[in-house]
Formats: structure tokens, sequence, C-alpha cells
């Protein structure tokens, strides 16, 4: 914590100084240990690029800082008017690969190789330019040239997993090394999205799940992490996760097609999960406001007083208040707290639907036939309306078809996303029971 504390984003990235790798190292490290500083890393290279007349080493800076955002053509642009120094040809041709211009982004390597930077960088960039570009024997070729402390490093190991993955090579030892480059740093992230991958193929979804996450807990996010992880999350039914991992691919990479998909598909489970789960308490919330009064152990008075009030069902109870109850003959606190008892036992109480008591409450229950009543008495699920319809029941606290024709097309209409399309539909369903909207 006190590291990245110590670590100032802003005066990295605006003022001029010493930048390189190290500095490059300690943006990644903050942002990955506080996502909030991802804003101000984002701020602060939106303030840098409004800077008139930039020098070629604040060029520098700029794009590599474009290129942690995942700008990549915005920080090519930069780099390619930069000081021509080493750091720039090095993320010159990581985001030439970013964006699949192969041929440039070996040139890249080349050209960073000969102004200074480090040779093996180089050449593990270059083989993994190579792997991308589809020729993983070159890749690989490169790679068996490397030798010495750098065969020990997470990114050579890492490199070498993914190389002989692509050729069919044994899992065993793709697991093996992938196991030891995340020993060598237990943050690389290409070393646990390997990991994560070769997991996810073998069905151990739990591992490739944690593994995922991880690697996508890294900065700049492994989209490929991001992309994996949202689908495990999905086949798990978890639809939020899965949004906030293609949200947050979509963030970096707005033009992303399949993290757009994703998304777009994910929305729409959720839609139907939440429908799904609303109608099933809906259906139970109907099935417990049916249930008769009739079979429950209630003293004489109280049936009595119920009898004569209409009320032949707890919907129909909890749509009377306790002053209704108590204005009735021979109904006192006694046979009320009876009452009370009863419907708390079912989580449900006195007054709970009295502000959607339907039309036909203001009747006599008793000059309805027991037909009738049945099918007032309908769950609002049987109307199988479309998903718009359903969730204005839902919102509006509609059960039954009594509390459906209680309400007016005006009471419909005024619910988000309920159109003249959504209320002809219920007219519809309505008129073929018989039934209409009320003032209607």
């Amino acid at each position: 914590m006190a590291e990245t504390d110590a670590f100032d984003v802003k005066q990295v990235v605006l003022f001029d100084g010493s930048f390189g790798p190290r500095e490059v190292a300690g943006l990644r490290r903050a942002v990955a240990h506080d996502q909030a500083v991802f804003r101000i890393l984002r701020d602060a290279v939106a303030e840098l690029q409004k800077r008139e007349g930039p020098s070629p080493a604040c060029l520098v800076r700029l794009g590599v800082c474009l290129y942690l955002l995942g700008r990549y053509y915005s920080a090519i642009e930069a780099l390619q008017r930069g000081d021509g120094g080493a750091l720039a040809h090095f993320y010159l041709a990581k985001a030439y690969a970013a964006r699949h211009r192969f041929d440039e982004s070996l040139k890249g390597w080349k050209a960073a190789r000969r102004a200074g930077y480090p040779a093996d960088d180089c050449a593990l960039g270059k083989a993994a330019t190579l792997r991308c570009a589809g020729d993983p024997k070159a890749a690989l070729k490169v790679l068996d040239s490397l030798s010495g402390p750098v065969e020990q490093t997470a990114e050579y190991l890492s490199q070498r997993a993914a190389t002989i993955a692509i050729l069919g090579g044994n899992s065993g030892e793709v697991v093996a090394l992938y196991e030891r480059a995340i020993a060598a740093d237990p943050d690389h992230p290409a070393a646990l999205f390997g990991l994560a991958v070769e997991n996810d193929r073998h069905g151990n979804d739990t591992a490739a799940m944690e593994l995922y996450r991880k690697a996508s807990e890294r900065f700049p996010a492994h989209v490929g992490s991001l992309l994996n992880l949202g689908i495990l999350y999905e086949d798990h039914e978890q639809y939020d996760q899965a949004a906030q991992c293609f949200q947050r691919i979509l963030d970096a990479f707005p033009d992303h097609p399949r993290a757009r998909l994703f998304l777009r598909d994910t929305q729409a489970s959720i839609d139907q999960y939440y429908d799904e789960q609303a109608q099933k308490e809906r259906d139970r919330m109907s099935q417990v406001l049916s249930i008769p009064v009739t079979d429950f152990e209630l003293s004489v008075r109280s049936r009595n007083c119920l009898q004569k009030m209409g009320v032949t069902t707890l919907g129909d109870l909890c749509r009377r208040t306790e002053a209704e109850l108590l204005a009735s003959k021979n109904f006192g606190e006694t046979s009320l707290a009876e009452i009370r008892d009863m419907l708390y036992a079912r989580g449900l109480h006195l007054g709970q639907f009295a502000p959607e008591r339907h039309a036909v409450d203001v009747l006599e229950r008793e000059a309805l036939s027991p037909e009738e009543q049945a099918v007032l008495n309908t769950p609002i699920g049987d109307l199988n309306l479309s998903v718009r319809g359903r969730k204005c029941m839902i919102k509006l606290g509609i059960n039954t078809l009594a509390e459906l024709i209680s309400r007016t097309g005006d009471d419909l209409l005024g619910c988000k996303n309920f159109g003249i399309t959504s209320l002809n539909e219920v007219r519809d369903k309505l008129g073929l029971m018989g039934l209409k909207l009320r003032g209607e």
C-alpha cells in the first residue's frame, strides 16, 4: 500500500523527468492496485494530449500511456513523432502488434534492439508477434535461441507454454510451464490466462474462474481473460458479473465486436432471469392470496364478519384495512388480533393491497357465482403476456385478474416502457375472458 501511495501517477505522466521501464511498471502496479487510479491516469493523459508543441520526449511518454489505456492508434501516432529512442520503438512495436500490423511490429522490435532496448525483451516481443501472426514454429525458434537467466522469467515461460500449446504439444508440459511462470511472477497476466484456459478446457471451472479473475485484475487488463471470465459467469447464471467483464473491455475498446455482442446477450439474459424470478415470486404470491379463509381455524365471530364483508380469500383480506374490519358489527380487538396473526404467519398484513382494491370489491360478492369469482382470482400469469406486459404487472403489484380490471388504461400506460401495443395486448387477453379494464 505504501508503495502505491508513494507513486504519484499524475506527476509521472504530466511532468518532465525520468520515464522508462521502471516508471511504466509503476503505472501498471498503481492501477492494478486500485482501479480508481485508472481515472487519474486517463485524466492526466487527456491533459497531456491538450498541450501545445509537446517535445519528442513528451510524445513518447504520451504514446506509452496511450498504449496502456488501449488506445493503440493514438499511441502509434504519438510514438512515431517521438524521439526515436529505445522506449519509443519498443512500445511502437507492441502497439503495431496489438493492431495486427505484424510486419511493422517485427521491424519495431529490430529497431528497439538497435536503439539499445534489452535484447532479450525485444526477442520475446518478436516471438509473441510471430505467434500472433500465425507462425508458431518461427516463434519457437526465437525462444530456442535464448539462453541464460531469461529462460527462468515468467514472460519466457509463458510464451513457451503458449507456443507449444498452439503447436499441439503435450498438455502436461504446457501446464507445467505456466505454473513455473506464475511461480516466477504470480501476477503475470499471460501466464494466469494461459493456465486458466488449460483448466477451462478440462472443465475445471472454479480454478479457471479464479485464474481469469486474477489476470483481469492486472493492468492493462487482459482482454482474453475478461471475455472468458464473462462467459463462465454467464454459464453459472451470474449475469451481473458477466456484464461487468464485457463492459470493462468496452471501456477500453468501444468497438470490440465480441464484447459488444456478449454484453448485449448478457443484458438480455439479465432481463429474462429477473423476469423468471419475478414471475415465480408473483405466481407464488398469487397462490397464497387465492387460499380461502375457510381453510383456517378462525373463531365463529371472525368467520361471520368476513363472510358478511364478502372476504373469501387471503387476497380479499389483505385489501381490507383494520378500520374496515373494526367497523363491522361484533368484530373487536380480539378478532382483529386473530386475523393479524393468521396473516403474519404467511408474510402478509391487513391493508397490504388496499390501494389496488378492484371495482368488484364494491359489489356484493355473494352476487357473483363461484365460476365468476374463480375467474377474477385467476393468477395474472395465466394471461401469458409478453415480457413487457409482465414487467408492468410486476411493477404495479398486480397478481390476479381482479386486480388488473381495477386499473384503467392510463394506469398501465403510466408504467415505464409500457405502450399502446402492450395495452392493446392486455385488452385483447381480457376480452377473450369477457373482461375489461376499469372505465372501458
